[in-house]
């Protein structure tokens, strides 16, 4: 004779086809996200405040920008400066590595490029200070300004997540201490 026991009789029977509904329902478990503590929270915007100001303090090594100079560049392919294309989920960092050659024969012609010293990086907002202090001192003649586009050709359903970055992008220029120099498809603005 099997032997009682009082869990096997105390749990509700349910046909395989309420089982089988309720399976899924049991695997999922509660999916509303942990809401952080204020103290978290706190914890959180310290760090930031902090690695902002440590990435401001690197910022101020390179010199004030030279209005004069940066004023009179009229195409951004001319730009030497470090620049950002803000696109949606990223921006691509475009610089300009310093010419090794010190001499000032042949600058910018067929053996010296300015397009072959020229190089893309694509990063996250958050990253953007960490990249901008990696670039060398060396690679900003025009002092501490950076020009600003947009993407182009952005399909309508992907602008206001573009002009958001943007927004993110100049804010957190402007925490570094960078002057932000706003490009448009027609040119400067």
């Amino acid at each position: 004779m099997p032997r009682y026991s009082p869990l096997r009789h105390s749990l509700p029977r349910y046909s395989p086809f309420t089982a089988a509904l309720l399976l899924p329902l049991a695997l999922a478990g509660c999916s509303r996200p942990a809401i952080p503590n204020v103290a978290e929270q706190n914890a959180l915007a310290a760090e930031h405040q902090q690695e902002t100001n440590l990435a401001r303090q690197q910022m101020e090594l390179i010199p004030p920008p030279s209005k004069t100079r940066y004023m009179a560049v009229k195409n951004l392919n001319l730009w030497e400066n470090p620049y950002l294309t803000v696109q949606g989920a990223m921006a691509t960092l475009h610089v300009v590595v310093a010419d090794s050659n010190t001499s000032g024969l042949g600058v910018g012609g067929m053996l010296r490029p300015i397009g072959a010293r020229r190089r893309d990086l694509n990063v996250r907002v958050v990253d953007l200070p960490t990249a901008l202090n990696a670039i060398p001192e060396n690679s900003w003649p025009y002092g501490r300004v950076v020009a600003v586009e947009e993407a182009h050709e952005v399909p309508v359903a992907a602008r206001p997540e573009v002009r958001r970055n943007m927004e993110a992008v100049i804010k957190t220029l402007n925490d570094l201490g960078v002057v932000v120099y706003e490009w448009t498809e027609n040119g400067r603005s």
